[in-house]
């Protein structure tokens, strides 16, 4: 693919994007549907399962890169900054750029009330986990022991809490193409499952074809350090969860959407950064530490604060704010952190 011309990669990249929105599309409805069989909400799914299948790009380059780090076949600092900043840098579109795209196409978006303390909570909460756990510019294996760890004991709780707290009359299905296609029984969930696991793994597909293409196009650029990772892979590794976001405002499923880019923003630094970590360590540049991340945390404050004013609804002109901030992040970051 690296002897291709410039032109040729952009049309197959533009191929990959339409089959994320077709596999996300598909996949959505199948996993809203299996949702409502084992009485699970939408919200659930998004922030567990869907959240963590979307987030296969991110988990795959970290792995590789850990494992190219172990055998010595890339810079074990210029490995690091890449994945690092692939994988904060996607956080920051998420919560910004692309949930403030989805306000626009959708119109408006709402939050409930136990969302903002369950999932956005925890969303800044793992955020700042990486600012402290990284503070001495590196990620150890005790580092990534504990944000592996957080992962599973905040997946067992969400577990726990949406078996005691859910209501089968606020999770009817929005969308009568979904509420038709809900499982009847154990052999149509295996059949609409296996369908939700091969159209996500197409999406998974599609992402990675987008991340290899950029690369490729950042390579001729001459572009390097953790600016790639933030400004193009990072923006390429959040498409699945854009696409999906997508979908599930389509069917009119908002707990899919909101879900599955909050919970990105948690599985990505605690499964990715942690499972990473715990292989090979990773050094943590300096811009990540003093610009990436606390920025995440202030701009996921402010979401989390413009949320509570209006008690859980973000309109359009939100949604200009959280471009805007995205913009913001962007330009100061090229300006003032360019170098690792």
């Amino acid at each position: 693919m690296e002897t291709l011309s410039l032109s040729l990669l952009i049309i197959i990249g533009l191929a990959a994007i339409t089959v994320l929105v077709i596999a996300s599309n598909i996949s959505v409805t199948k996993l809203v549907g299996i949702a409502n069989y084992f009485h699970l909400s939408s919200t659930f799914m998004g922030v567990t399962i869907v959240s963590l299948a979307t987030s296969i790009p991110e988990i795959t380059s970290h792995l590789t890169a850990s494992v190219k780090i172990l055998g010595g076949s890339i810079d074990y600092n210029i490995g690091s900054a890449i994945v690092l900043g692939s994988n904060i840098g996607s956080d920051v579109v998420q919560q910004t750029l692309i949930l403030g795209l989805v306000v626009l196409l959708s119109g408006t978006l709402y939050f409930r009330k136990y969302f903002l303390t369950k999932s956005m909570l925890p969303m800044i909460g793992t955020t700042v986990m990486c600012l402290v756990l990284g503070w001495d510019g590196t990620y150890s294996r005790v580092d990534g022991a504990i944000l592996f760890g957080t992962f599973i004991i905040y997946s067992y709780y969400l577990y726990v809490d949406e078996r005691k707290h859910y209501k089968e009359e606020d999770n009817q299905p929005q969308s009568e193409k979904i509420a038709n296609g809900i499982p009847h029984n154990i052999k149509e969930v295996l059949r609409d499952s296996a369908i939700a696991i091969g159209m996500l793994v197409l999406t998974v597909v599609g992402a990675v074809y987008v991340l290899s293409i950029t690369e490729i196009v950042v390579e001729r650029t001459g572009i390097g350090g953790s600016l790639i990772g933030v400004l193009t892979l990072g923006v390429a590794s959040a498409l699945p969860e854009f696409t999906t976001a997508l979908a599930g405002i389509r069917h009119k499923e908002n707990g899919i959407s909101l879900g599955t880019l909050v919970g990105s923003n948690i599985t990505n630094p605690l499964v990715a950064i942690g499972g990473g970590a715990l292989i090979s360590t990773y050094a943590v540049p300096g811009p990540l530490l003093e610009w990436d991340l606390p920025w995440e945390t202030i701009t996921g404050l402010i979401l989390w604060g413009i949320l509570l004013l209006t008690k859980g609804k973000l309109k359009k002109i939100h949604a200009f704010y959280l471009i805007g901030l995205y913009f913001v992040y962007v330009i100061l970051r090229s300006v003032f952190f360019a170098v690792d």
